[in-house]
């Protein structure tokens, strides 16, 4: 075993432990610590034996134990913990060396951190982390943002350990400065949680409409993995729908629905509103959490409030069919208007962002690694330019000859009382973005009309704006007058 260690880590819970192990499997010396010592112990005895592993009971002997530049890396709970450690790091580094934040941070925080660790003459790297458990230990979806000086010195072991897409390239490659990496990680899980979201809502179509048994959900996932819709979260919830309890029931029927979420989902939608993107279905989902978090208030209604006896007299076959198509134009919606975020955070922040490049990183490893990503890949590389993906052929084709099932299916649970907010959000989307004129100018009316807001006309340029005394009693004093 090599006297230093190539990269050191901290934080030997399951992510961390299974990344290290990674990490030594493809031909690294790994220094690892943590804040309770006895794990570091347990770990270097047990799953660590024997392999090129260096235990530390502190940070000095951490970083003693590294080459130079030393490269540290923290897997912790994000927030207060991951300022403590760097705290604590910094009096133990010299110029040039590297620490690394692979937790779910959110991305402001990274943005701060860069600029805090460069100004102590080190340098700093924000990197999402995606895959879970399996992911880590096999080969994890990596998102590296913050110090581009540093990425030369994290690269080889970063696409090293990475999940590989079948020509061999990792997935895992620079995204840009400051928090981009963490932002892209975060859209990334805003993603998920749609993607998830539109699962269900076909999940509870099929079972509280169509009544189709677990086992026969099985066989429909099962089919769907097979096509277009062939994905990391299809082949599980294909899974999770034949496991059976201990009495020979399905698994899934035990557990209570109320769905936890740790606040990835929510700073997507937040920072989708901060941008003023619709970001509609992802935020869709995260209500759709937070609704089902509220479970007693929900039985106490469902006692109370009677809607329509479902009644589906339809073609179940046709139906399924159609769920197919609202499932995968739905997720399409869902990853344009994340891309859209993206775009709008890269003009802001002035990072130069390979959308291309993010869908090959999500290609493989991550939660929502699917085959239509290449798909993705395809149409920046044509257009680099893209404003959304809509507007690439090859998806408008997609949805637009999806649209009637799609509109099929919306139609029938709304019917039939069966609650489908991302499925019909995302159409809402659809709808408004390929309608040349909304009734936003009665809104701008209402707004003068109340508060002097003022309003652009149609035949007049753009920039040029209008008030109207609507009522005879106000005067000509617009609020933009003011500088509030």
């Amino acid at each position: 075993m090599k006297k230093l260690a190539d990269i050191g880590l901290i934080g030997l819970a399951v992510m961390g432990e299974n990344l290290v192990l990674n990490m030594e499997s493809k031909g690294f010396t790994v220094g690892v610590f943590n804040r309770s010592v006895d794990k570091v112990d347990k770990f270097i005895a047990g799953r660590g034996a024997g392999k090129n592993f260096i235990g530390a009971h502190s940070i000095k002997e951490l970083c003693d134990s590294l080459e130079k530049p030393r490269k540290v890396m923290m897997l912790v709970k994000a927030g207060q913990a991951v300022d403590d450690f760097i705290e604590q790091l910094i009096p133990n580094l010299e110029a040039g060396d590297i620490i690394i934040d692979g937790g779910n941070t959110h991305f402001p925080d990274t943005i701060r951190r860069t600029k805090y660790v460069e100004s102590k003459g080190l340098l700093f790297v924000g990197t999402g982390v995606s895959g879970g458990e399996e992911g880590a230990l096999l080969g994890p979806s990596m998102m590296p943002g913050g110090s581009p000086a540093a990425w030369p010195a994290v690269k080889e072991i970063f696409q090293a350990v990475s999940a590989k897409v079948e020509d061999g390239t990792p997935c895992c490659d620079w995204v840009g400065e400051g928090g981009a990496g963490h932002f892209v990680k975060m859209v990334h899980n805003g993603i998920e949680y749609g993607d998830m979201q539109i699962i269900n809502e076909a999940y509870q179509v099929m079972k509280d409409l169509l009544g189709l048994s677990a086992d026969e959900m099985h066989e429909v996932f099962k089919e769907w993995n097979k096509g277009d819709l062939d994905s990391y979260l299809i082949e599980i919830t294909r899974d999770i729908l034949a496991v059976k309890d201990v009495d020979g029931t399905p698994l899934v029927e035990k557990i209570l629905d109320t769905a936890g979420q740790k606040g990835t989902g929510k700073w997507t939608a937040v920072s989708a509103l901060d941008f003023g993107i619709p970001l509609t279905l992802i935020g869709e989902s995260v209500f759709a959490r937070c609704l089902s978090a509220q479970k007693d208030m929900r039985v106490l209604a469902s006692k109370s409030i009677s809607g329509p006896v479902v009644n589906f007299t339809g073609d179940k076959k046709q139906l399924i069919d159609d769920l197919k198509d609202a499932l995968f134009a739905a997720k399409i919606i869902s990853y344009a208007q994340g891309y859209n975020l993206m775009m709008e955070a890269a003009n802001e922040y002035k990072w130069n962002l390979n959308y291309g490049g993010i869908a090959l990183m999500w290609r493989g490893g991550c939660i929502i690694r699917s085959v239509f990503l290449g798909d993705i890949k395809k149409a920046f590389d044509k257009n680099p330019t893209l404003e959304n993906l809509l507007l690439d052929p090859h998806f408008k084709d997609i949805v637009e000859n999806a649209q009637a099932g799609w509109r099929r299916v919306c139609a029938a649970a709304l019917t039939n009382g069966i609650p489908v907010p991302a499925l019909t959000s995302a159409l809402c989307y659809f709808d408004g973005l390929r309608t040349e004129r909304l009734p936003a100018n009665l809104l701008q009316a209402q707004r003068d009309y109340f508060g002097a807001h003022t309003y652009e006309r149609i035949d007049k340029p753009r920039g040029e704006f209008f008030h109207t005394n609507w009522t005879g009693r106000g005067g000509d004093t617009a609020s933009t007058t003011y500088i509030v």
